[in-house]
């Protein structure tokens, strides 16, 4: 949209004493700062507010209600169905606020919502901890945790939002709340996983783990091989103890000096793993992997974390457009890989890709009804991406192929997580919460959110 006549200096003269920046249409920096993450939003809000702490929040809050603007809270911007942004209305942009303080005594860092999983890795792993994030380094630390959170130290560690101690929300009225297992407890029962439906987070304070150096790594197989290759996948992800993460892909190997020349940009399958513990025992509880069918890539070794959390950042590269199916899935049986080997077999380009990402472990000894991510007995979590080149190409063909796979998978679905949806509407919502825990959770909102202010995110409507 263009600047609506006088919104501009209105909201500046009556935004004081807000610290942070005002962006509208026309400003230099605008349409850098309106993008995000998926390259197929392309949505122009009325104003970008970059905050810099509470006040900056509460501010900007207020004057969005008092013009009628629609509200898009900003973290990392990585929300597969763009609701970081918005047309017509106020984004506000929480990527400023990037403040730490790690505390290696108590094993806790309280950080900001601007923050990335890479730049907490970072902080974090000077004193031989890490926070339990995501699998790749360039999403948001809010988002992944309050919706859930399934990473590379799942199995060991639980969901990022198992390890969240409190957490600090500006609520839609403009009050600054906690929510912990002493205070507000409600709140901070529906806070992991029930994404930003009753405030906008500005403080986590996190549960750190003692991890060093990992064995981890990954072999790739010619997709020819899919079949056996998942076979085995499946079989020793179901053996291995909750010390390994091991996870399986398609895609396309890369054209990099590691890849023989007979397989660069041709269709792959992939197993990637690590293993929380002495080197030496990762190598051990990993030789399966790297000798099953003699892989043409072995690139398992010893590395930091934070090398392992980079590992498929390329896959998840910027503005990017993106289309992103998933489920939850309960045991695989042969016709289930089968499906999948199938549907894989049509990716519609390259950059496309599917994983088959492990849950079980420390995930499922969490009771359901601890958190609002409810589905503790899901096996697997399957991720559909179909990514193409440019935004400007018909969408249609490349969405229409996420479709069919993950309509063919849907035998073997038990539900879906929020952070995995697209805009799919409230069914699919429902779907990811199941009714007891959705009806739970729309009676916290009518309490913390009764107008449904935060309605631009995996919506949950306040009860009745």
């Amino acid at each position: 949209m263009d600047e609506a006549p006088g919104l501009a200096p209105e909201l500046r003269a009556a935004a004081s004493p807000f610290q942070g920046e005002l962006i509208f249409p026309g400003d230099p920096g605008y349409d850098a700062a309106r993008k995000v993450w998926n390259g197929v939003v392309n949505k122009r809000p009325a104003v970008i507010a970059r905050c810099t702490d509470n006040s900056d929040i509460v501010t900007m809050l207020r004057l969005a209600r008092q013009n009628g603007l629609p509200v898009a809270v900003r973290g990392g911007a990585h929300s597969f169905a763009g609701h970081s942004t918005c047309d017509d209305g106020m984004v506000i942009d929480l990527s400023p606020m990037k403040r730490i303080s790690v505390d290696p005594q108590r094993r806790v860092a309280v950080v900001e919502p601007g923050l990335t999983w890479g730049e907490l890795t970072q902080a974090t792993q000077e004193h031989g901890l890490v926070a339990v994030g995501g699998h790749v380094s360039v999403v948001g630390v809010p988002g992944l945790t309050l919706g859930g959170g399934v990473g590379w130290l799942a199995r060991m560690q639980g969901l990022a939002c198992d390890n969240l101690i409190e957490v600090e929300l500006v609520t839609a009225d403009g009050s600054v709340v906690r929510a912990s297992a002493e205070e507000n407890p409600e709140l901070f029962w529906g806070v992991r996983g029930g994404g930003g439906n009753f405030g906008i987070a500005t403080r986590f304070t996190l549960r750190l783990h003692a991890v060093g150096t990992l064995f981890a790594g990954m072999v790739m197989h010619p997709a020819e091989r899919a079949q056996e290759v998942l076979r085995f996948y499946r079989d020793f992800s179901a053996a291995a103890p909750d010390a390994v993460n091991v996870l399986a892909g398609f895609g396309t190997a890369p054209p990099a000096d590691f890849v023989p020349p007979d397989l660069r940009g041709r269709p792959a399958v992939f197993i990637a793993a690590c293993h929380l513990g002495s080197v030496e025992d990762g190598e051990k509880a990993l030789a399966a992997v790297r000798e099953f069918g003699s892989p043409p890539v072995d690139l398992f070794g010893p590395m930091p974390y934070g090398q392992l959390q980079h590992m498929f950042d390329e896959m998840s590269a910027a503005s990017t457009p993106f289309h992103v199916k998933a489920a939850l899935l309960g045991p695989l049986d042969d016709a289930a890989l089968d499906t999948l080997v199938e549907q894989t077999a049509t990716m519609p380009t390259p950059a496309s890709s599917v994983l088959v990402l492990p849950l079980g472990g420390a995930v499922s000894e969490v009771p359901p009804d601890a958190t609002a991510f409810w589905h503790r007995g899901a096996r697997y979590n399957l991720e559909i991406c179909a990514v193409w080149d440019s935004p400007d190409d018909d969408a249609g063909p490349y969405r229409e192929w996420a479709q069919a796979c993950w309509q063919a998978m849907r035998p073997w679905s038990v539900g879906v997580e929020v952070n995995h949806l697209g805009d799919e509407g409230p069914e699919r919502v429902r779907e990811a919460y199941g009714d007891r825990t959705y009806g739970r959770l729309a009676a916290l909102k009518r309490r913390y959110d009764p107008e449904n202010v935060f309605r631009l995110n995996q919506n949950i409507r306040p009860a009745g």
